[in-house]
Order: structure tokens, then sequence, then C-alpha cells
């Protein structure tokens, strides 16, 4: 059974403690969900940032409907062991970071895919605690992280997810990392205070300074 709270997940030490979305910052998704897309006769275009009315099925061109994209990504995440891989940098990064803070993954996917993913993310060196909720993540970082004097740094792709745990977390340190170049660039602009990165080497310099600058201020 699958936690109820990102609590019953993890104990963390006295230590700083960095959140991380899975999909597209973790794991790569859009560049192997293509693929898989295409397995199936679909495409997916680069026309706005989203998925629905941006999947086609190539059989009649036309827009897969929403309920037909929510069972296209069910079939993805029930096979991701086959299709994703992790992005570049995060393994060593992460493993490097390892040794100053704590580590926790939320990843907004239905928790009966979790324990898929736990065991895709264990066999790429990836062994951190894994939490799994379509809840929003601002009010699971702070129940998380709780009243703790100590550094937070939430990473995700989408900001709807940075915005929420800015309401919850106003400490934490927000940033913006999308693995795939493509649709990155039709992503919206982050607001300020929310620092976007290239990649996980430009992530790890700015949570290394968010730490220095906690660290100083306490």
């Amino acid at each position: 059974m699958p936690a109820d709270r990102p609590d019953d997940v993890v104990r963390l030490g006295h230590r700083p403690l960095i959140v991380s979305d899975v999909d597209e910052v973790v794991l790569e998704f859009l560049t192997p969900f293509k693929l898989f897309l295409e397995s199936r006769r679909h495409r997916l275009l680069p026309r706005s940032f989203r998925l629905t009315g941006n999947i086609v099925d190539l059989q009649n061109g036309e827009a897969a409907s929403e309920a037909a994209v929510k069972a296209l990504l069910d079939a993805f995440y029930a096979a991701q062991e086959q299709w994703q891989i992790p992005a570049a940098l995060v393994v060593k990064t992460l493993a490097e970071l390892s040794a100053e803070a704590d580590i926790v993954f939320l990843t907004a996917m239905p928790p009966r895919h979790a324990a898929v993913r736990r065991a895709l993310l264990d066999a790429l060196g990836l062994p951190y605690p894994l939490f799994a909720s379509e809840e929003p993540k601002g009010p699971l970082v702070e129940r998380l992280h709780g009243a703790r004097k100590l550094p937070v740094v939430f990473i995700d792709d989408i900001l709807r997810n940075l915005h929420s745990v800015r309401d919850y977390a106003p400490s934490c340190l927000l940033i913006n990392l999308m693995a795939n170049a493509e649709f990155r660039a039709l992503a919206p602009v982050p607001d300020i205070g929310i620092h976007t990165v290239a990649d996980w080497a430009d992530a790890a310099r700015l949570i290394r300074a968010h730490f220095g600058r906690s660290t100083a201020s306490c």
C-alpha cells in the first residue's frame, strides 16, 4: 500500500532537504514518451506546453482526446522501466549532494505506479525516498519539512508546482529544471524568485550557494 503522507516515507536528519520532482527532472520523460507514442501510432507535436491537444493519432491525424491521453500516460507509466533514462548528470550530482543533504523524490503520478518507479530508480542508482501523489505539492513539502530551521530546496519542471511550494514553504529555494530543450522553449517564463537552470550542474551550484547563505544566516 502506498503511504498517505510524505513523512510516512522518510525520516529526515538534521540536514538541509532537497525535494525533487521526477519526470523531466530526474528521469527524462518527454523524449521517451515521444518514442513510446510512436510505438502506439501516435505523435507528440511541439505546438504548445501541454500534452492534451498535441498528441495526434497517426491513423486519422486527429488530436487524441483527454481520455485517450490519460490512457496513453497510464500505459507509459506501467512500462516506464522500458523507456525512461536518467536526466543528464543527475546520478552523479545527487550522489554528491546526498553527502550534504537529505533527498526526497516527490513525483506527480498515480500512486499505483509507485512500485514500478521505485524499482526503476533503484536500478538507475537513484535510491532516495520516493513519494507519489497527485495532490498539490506545496502542502506536501510543508508537511515534510515542517518548522525545521534548515535550508530546503524544491526542483520541478512545472510552474504551478513551484508556485504551490512557494505558497506553503516561502523560505524554499525554487528551481525550474526541464530535461527536454524543445518543450522547455515553449514553457511559460518563470516568475521572479524561481531560478531556471539548464542542467543538474547549474542546479548544484545554486543549491550549494543556498546552503551556504542559509547556514551563515542561522
